[in-house]
């Protein structure tokens, strides 16, 4: 008859292999010509809208305020 093992012993009898990313063989690469569009639902479109219309809004301060330092709105 043998004995249980018990969750906390399983941990001791693993064992790991650490190999350094400088040492590991490369990778094959994600090919991402044949991937073709990705399927989106409403929502995350309209996510992804509001996002890019945040970013356009905020590049356009930016410009602004960079324009107002620059003294071409001086009176």
């Amino acid at each position: 008859m043998t004995s249980p093992i018990y969750i906390d012993q399983l941990d001791e009898r693993r064992e790991f292999l650490v190999v350094h990313p400088l040492d590991d063989l490369p990778e094959q690469k994600v090919d991402t010509d044949n991937l073709g569009l990705m399927p989106m639902t409403r929502s995350v479109r309209f996510s992804l809208l509001a996002l890019r219309g945040y970013l356009v809004l905020m590049m356009l301060l930016v410009f602004y305020h960079v324009l107002g330092i620059a003294g071409v709105f001086a009176r």
